[in-house]
Formats: structure tokens, C-alpha cells, sequence
């Protein structure tokens, strides 16, 4: 079986690495290329299973570009002789019309297509044009997945697609591997100091995650609490600037990818977020079951995500002084973020193990296959 997989990057980011979960999943009997719209963007493929058989076609045709009948068809072309075609997000909706319009006459393998949010472009509204491009490229596809109830009902209503199409499917994670407090040195280039609190995150160091708002909502913390932003991204440098403007500087710690969240995670003892745009955030499952309480604005499904008990720090989105207050509040009481951590380490044990999520992904790839069982 071979899978092409179609990605508007394949960074180290969230669903990169859910991406990269599932293919490890699949197992060395599948074979798999990955293309990703921003040329050399492969971070995640740290994260892939050595014995898999995965190829990086450096001759696909680019996935961005005016979408002239020439240019998706040579897309199309491109994509003979795979069993499965998966799509993501947005930098990908070209390759979808290109199958849509190509798919039969070529008689390319069915199509999934994923979406899972939306870039700082779009962070603040839907663009109109967007919305028609994906109603028409999407007429063909099998299946779309979408991670949050949001999402689903964008699909569902602005996107126009029918409900045999969309398939909701919460992101998972092995929450087992969650449980143990990790070594104070596990973080590159960092050791958790006795005495030392962190308020922690796991972000691409992009836009759209707004870190400069956490480095100011954090600014108004103790001085034994450290702010630990864990991944990397094009906005190193203005996170960087907005800790030096704030006079913390020296309390801020950008250690770059780490490839495997559930050694670091556990070192936090506040998990934060500040972006503009989620919808089914992985890194706030990842927090949970490692027993953190979060401080987040409500964003996508975050606010439903958390346990009842953690709710209240979920603030409203663009409010940093209510995120600054939640931190506070969270930071002044140790017993307080052990029962809300508590809470939401239970609720990720129960709802949000990756057995549910690999099953779900199996059915649906296996459905647009026609196949009785998916490898």
C-alpha cells in the first residue's frame, strides 16, 4: 500500500506529529511520501518509526501557485499510483481541485482531506474566496476530517459539505507515557533548579500562537517562576525582544524542538497557551495528562476540553489581563494546581487516549479504500 501525503508543511507541529503517530501506527507495511508545501519543512520526520519506508519527492510540483487547468493537472499527474491520497489544511487545496477535477479521468486513489485550523491570515475571520475554493474542491474528496466541534460545524455550514463527508475525530495521545515526572535535565540545555516553578507551553514559535502576549501575562510572576517555551519557528526573535522589553529576559527559556513532549512536559507546573487561533490544541491533552492545570484564552475547543475544575482559567480570547490573572492565581496556590492538574489528568486518561483516535483514522482511511480492515 502506498500513501501520499500532501501537507501545507510537515514542521514539527501539531498535526505533523499526529501525522507522523499515525504513520508509525500504520506499521513498515505501508509505504509513504510526504510533500509539504514549504519546501525542506519536514521537522516532524523526527518523530517517524526508522523502519518505515518513507520517501520526500523533491520533483512533486509545488503545491502553491495560481490554479490554472494546466497546473493542476500536472498536480493531478503527480499523484498517479497511490492507493490513498491525504490532504492538509489549506496549502493543500489546490492538489484537492486538482483531484477533484483530474481524479477520475486519471483514475488517482480516493482523497481524505484534513483541516485543523487556520493560520494568522485567517485567525481573526473566514475570507469569503477561501470558503467557495474549498466547497468546490472538496465535492470529491471522501472524507473530511476535522479535530474540534468548531471545525465541524464550519464544514458543515460555511463550507456546505454534507454530513457523510465530515468526520469529526478528537486528537489522542498515549497518556501513559504522560505519568512519569521526568529527569530536571530532560529539557536541551536546561536544568529545573530546586525551588524553581515553570510555567510551560509547547508551540511552533509562530504568529498565530501569539507567545509575546504569554512572555507579558507572565511578566507580573514571582521571581522564582521561569517561562519555558519549548519549539521553534520564525518568531524566536520577537519572543525574545517582548521578554527583554519586560524586563525578564533572563527568566525566559526558548530551548528550541524537543521531539518527544512526554519527557519535558511533566517539569512544567503550569501549562499556558496565548494564540489567536487553536481548535483541538494537542498540546493541552499532552498537559492534562501530565496533571497541569492550564491557563488558556478560549479558543477553539479549549474551554471544553479541561475538566469542569479547570474551566475558570480559560479566559476570554484577546483578554491578557485575564490570562495574567488566571497565572496569578494558579502561581500563588501549589494545592490548587495539584487538584485542577489532577482533574484534568483524569479527564485525558478517559477521553482523550490515542487508542480511540488510531481507530478512527483506520476506519475512515479504510472506508474511502473500500476495505474491510485498514493495516
Amino acid at each position: 500500500m502506498r500513501i501520499l501525503h500532501l501537507h501545507s508543511s510537515f514542521s514539527a507541529g501539531g498535526k505533523e506529529l499526529r501525522a507522523a503517530r499515525l504513520m508509525n501506527a500504520f506499521g513498515p507495511s505501508v509505504e509513504h511520501a510526504v510533500v509539504s508545501a514549504q519546501p525542506g519543512a519536514h521537522g516532524a520526520s523526527v518523530a517517524l518509526d526508522p523502519v518505515l519506508h518513507v520517501d520526500y519527492p523533491a520533483d512533486f510540483p509545488g503545491l502553491q501557485g495560481r490554479p490554472g487547468p494546466l497546473r493542476l493537472l500536472h498536480l493531478a499527474r503527480a499523484m498517479r499510483g497511490f492507493d490513498l491520497i491525504l490532504t492538509y489544511n489549506w496549502g493543500a487545496m489546490d492538489a484537492v481541485l486538482a483531484h477533484r477535477l483530474y481524479g477520475a479521468w486519471l483514475g488517482l486513489g480516493p482523497l481524505v482531506h484534513h483541516e485543523d485550523g487556520f493560520n494568522e491570515d485567517e485567525a481573526g475571520g473566514l475570507k469569503p474566496a477561501r470558503n467557495l475554493y474549498r466547497r468546490l474542491a472538496l465535492a470529491r474528496a471522501s472524507a473530511l476530517v476535522v479535530p474540534s466541534r468548531r471545525l465541524e460545524a464550519i464544514a458543515l455550514g460555511v463550507w456546505r459539505q454534507p454530513r457523510t463527508r465530515v468526520r469529526l475525530i478528537i486528537n489522542g495521545i498515549d497518556t501513559v507515557a504522560y505519568r512519569a515526572m521526568p529527569s530536571p535535565d530532560a529539557v536541551p540545555g536546561l536544568v529545573k533548579a530546586p525551588g524553581e516553578k515553570w510555567v510551560g507551553t509547547l508551540a511552533g514559535l509562530r504568529a498565530v500562537k501569539n507567545l509575546p502576549r504569554l512572555v507579558r501575562a507572565f511578566a507580573r510572576l514571582p521571581q522564582e517562576w521561569r517561562l519555558v517555551i519549548v519549539g521553534e519557528g520564525p518568531e524566536r526573535e520577537a519572543i525574545a525582544a517582548q521578554a527583554r522589553a519586560c524586563g525578564i529576559a533572563d527568566r525566559l527559556h526558548l530551548p528550541g524542538f524537543v521531539s518527544d513532549p512526554s519527557r519535558v512536559v511533566g517539569l512544567f507546573d503550569i501549562f499556558a497557551l496565548s494564540s489567536d487561533s487553536e481548535q483541538f490544541p494537542i498540546s493541552v491533552v499532552e498537559a492534562m495528562a501530565a496533571g497541569l492545570a492550564v491557563a488558556s484564552p478560549a479558543v477553539g475547543d479549549v474551554a471544553d476540553m479541561v475538566s469542569g475544575d479547570n474551566r475558570r482559567f480559560v479566559t476570554p480570547p484577546e483578554d491578557e489581563a485575564a490570562l495574567a490573572t488566571s497565572l496569578e492565581i494558579l502561581a500563588a496556590d501549589s494545592a490548587l494546581r495539584k487538584a485542577v492538574g489532577d482533574a484534568n489528568r483524569a479527564r485525558a486518561a478517559a477521553d482523550y487516549d490515542e487508542s480511540a483516535m488510531i481507530r478512527a483514522y483506520r476506519e475512515t482511511y479504510g472506508r474511502a479504500m473500500g476495505l474491510a480492515r485498514f493495516p
